[in-house]
């Protein structure tokens, strides 16, 4: 629980899985649609598209907020980035359930000081904290070629 709300939003949408959504400001618009491989025809983005770029983006701020917070831990490049892949597919009781890989590259960083930010920044992602328990969520660090 949070103890102060900061800010909040809204988005409402229409038609579920092939509809639409828009955020109460009019500043995000999306036509949904559900993927082939859920049995639709794959046009317009979908719900787990929307969630991978949320936490994509939450846990990139994560790593620098704890950066920022903790000065023994490694900076966090201009370059980092950060690719959440989300999967979805029924569940063993009932109903579906996500999976999510989270693959953190930090350019210029060694591996256990990337490691070490990477963990304190999933103890502060609101994202991370939101599923912990709840979905099945693989930390890595990207390899750099």
């Amino acid at each position: 629980m949070t103890s102060k709300i900061l800010y909040s939003t809204s988005s409402t949408a229409t038609g579920g899985r092939d509809g639409k959504a828009r955020t109460a400001d009019g500043s995000f618009e999306v036509t949904l649609g559900t993927p082939r491989e859920l049995g639709g025809n794959g046009q317009g983005n979908n719900p787990e598209q929307l969630f991978a770029s949320g936490y994509a983006a939450c846990f990139l701020g994560a790593l620098k907020f704890a950066a920022s917070q903790n000065k023994d831990l490694a900076r966090v490049p201009a370059d980092t980035t950060v690719t959440a892949t989300v999967g979805i597919g029924p569940r063993a009781d009932k109903g579906f359930g996500l999976a999510v890989t989270l693959d953190i590259a930090l350019p210029g960083v060694e591996h256990d000081a990337a490691e070490a930010l990477i963990a304190e920044a999933d103890t502060i992602c609101p994202y991370s904290h939101a599923v912990r328990g709840n979905i099945d969520v693989q930390l890595k660090v990207a390899e750099l070629a």
